[in-house]
């Protein structure tokens, strides 16, 4: 062998810096690519440091760890945890999502990805709804909770869709039909707010999941709300609605169980009004026309001398298709707020047009591609943001 030339060896080990050929008895055993974590050592880790490395975690990965430990089940939703977690820079933001929601749809929810501008088929209902619930419908959505109604079962059903978590709460009378169902999400949990029909004066009851009780509050007069599709607008601590012609906005006080009528002075020639809440500002939306035809779509805010100022008009052509959509039948329109933008739907129409506050730009979101074209009527949208600590 000559001097300095490379040596290369094949199928054998050195020893005493001689070559041997390596039997099948000696051939050793595979090392594993991911060696054994020592128990001994890693259960003496620091309780923080531990915390610390979970923190890291994928979502997904973090979920799958609640069924391995009751210490880990525990953890990932202690208030010490949930802030190092959301701080953490292996935690992104979750992506928020406009719900699609038909009567018709036995099978999942189509849901419109609003951060990257896309559709998917999303949130099969065997996993949200119990199983002995062939009656249901969703009524509305805040902070990461749905809640639906169980008729068979004469109950609401609140869930947190990431979290797999949920509470099933009875009606608090029977029978019970009720409107203006609003779902609000509160510093210590959320409220679930309706009006009573069927009954002489207005009675508006009120479930508090802080206490875990209804609350009934009787109104002097009877109350008429307008359109049964729209939420209340939550607004400093209250509820604002719109009544019918001549339109009026009344506001119910969540904590003291109120009822005031607003003095301040709407536009004229309004068509029908309808009030959206989002970033701490109350906004309205209205038709301006005579005789009950809509000639323009106009948005106002709520100014700091409760006095409604003039934000935007809708697009002349635009405004022709949204009257061509909801042929002049103003009560199947509602409204919404969703991260920055304030949509405006039509119960028998698939498409959104909404308003993106921070750009002043009006907008049509097209339709969902899995809506089948016979489903013309029925349809409702909602604001979908995963909360992954929102309580029920």
């Amino acid at each position: 062998m000559r001097k300095n030339s490379p040596i290369v060896v094949l199928g054998g080990k050195r020893m005493n810096d001689q070559f041997q050929p390596i039997t099948a008895k000696a051939k050793p055993k595979a090392k594993s690519a991911f060696p054994e974590m020592d128990p001994k050592i890693w259960s003496r880790l620091p309780k923080e440091l531990l915390e610390q490395i979970l923190s890291f975690l994928p979502l997904k990965t973090l979920l799958n760890l609640r069924s391995t430990c009751k210490h880990f089940k525990s953890l990932v939703f202690s208030p010490p945890f949930i802030s190092k977690y959301k701080h953490s820079s292996a935690s992104s933001p979750f992506s928020s999502f406009l719900l699609l929601y038909h009567p018709l749809c036995f099978h999942r929810f189509p849901l419109y990805d609003s951060a990257l501008a896309t559709w998917s088929n999303f949130l099969p209902l065997s996993d949200l709804l119990p199983r002995k619930s062939p009656s249901f419908s969703l009524l509305s959505t805040s902070n990461g909770l749905v809640c639906f109604s169980l008729p068979t079962s004469s109950a609401f059903l609140v869930r947190n869709l990431l979290a797999g978590t949920s509470r099933l709460i009875d009606f608090p009378v029977h029978p019970f039909a009720f409107e203006a169902f609003t779902l609000v999400f509160t510093p210590v949990g959320y409220k679930l707010f309706m009006i009573r029909t069927g009954s002489s004066s207005t009675s508006a009851f009120v479930y508090d999941s802080s206490v875990l009780v209804w609350r009934q509050y009787d109104g002097l007069d009877p109350i008429p709300i307008d359109n049964h599709h729209q939420d209340g607008a939550c607004f400093n601590g209250c509820l604002y609605f719109t009544t019918p012609e001549p339109f009026s906005i009344v506001c119910f006080d969540l904590e003291s169980g109120r009822w005031e009528r607003s003095d301040t002075e709407l536009p004229g020639e309004l068509t029908f009004v309808r009030l959206v809440s989002g970033d701490g500002k109350l906004y309205m939306i209205g038709g301006v026309g005579i005789d009950g035809i809509s000639r323009s779509l106009k948005l106002w805010e709520l100014g700091e001398a409760r006095n409604w100022l003039e934000v935007e008009s809708l697009p002349e052509m635009m405004h022709r298709k949204f009257v061509s959509v909801c042929y002049h039948n103003y009560e199947h329109v509602y409204c919404f707020w969703h991260q920055g933008m304030i949509c405006v739907c039509c119960y028998t129409w698939p498409e959104i047009l909404y308003y993106k506050v921070s750009r002043r730009t009006w907008h049509w979101l097209p339709k969902c591609p899995h809506l089948p074209n016979e489903w013309s009527c029925g349809i409702k949208w909602f604001s979908f943001i995963p909360e992954l600590y929102a309580p029920v």
